[in-house]
């Protein structure tokens, strides 16, 4: 496989992760001094500090119930990064966001996260 194939499997098996609610497998894909920055100011915004953190970040996200739509994955020699749209409704509150979430890959597991958001205030309203 070429660095450009194992960059994409790497996003793929996160995405599939995530969207499946599989905490053991993200873990097994980051290092263990990973961090994940969130924009925002909300419940799950800011900096999350290892790999315990991410994989609790990523169980909080899921619990709001979201829709995880993988729309691409994008890679470079040394990283890749995931565009989502992500969609959720909770009561009267509607969350349609685009994103995009850029991991630096180190020794062929996820060694930093940091997201891109659309829509930073309607975070705020919907992650309360």
């Amino acid at each position: 496989m070429t660095v450009y194939e194992d960059n994409h499997s790497l996003g793929k098996q996160f995405h599939a992760a995530l969207a499946t609610a599989d905490w053991d497998a993200i873990r097994l894909l980051l290092h263990e001094d990973v961090v994940w920055d969130l924009p925002g100011d909300n419940t799950i915004s800011g900096a999350a500090r290892g790999a315990d953190a991410v994989v609790e970040r990523a169980r909080k996200i899921a619990g709001y119930g979201l829709n995880f739509a993988l729309l691409h994955i994008l890679v470079s020699p040394r990283n890749m990064a995931l565009s989502l749209h992500n969609t959720a409704q909770r009561g009267d509150l509607i969350l349609d966001e685009h994103l995009s979430t850029v991991c630096t890959v180190r020794d062929g597991r996820i060694a930093a996260i940091e997201t891109y958001l659309s829509d930073v205030d309607g975070m705020n309203a919907f992650f309360v």
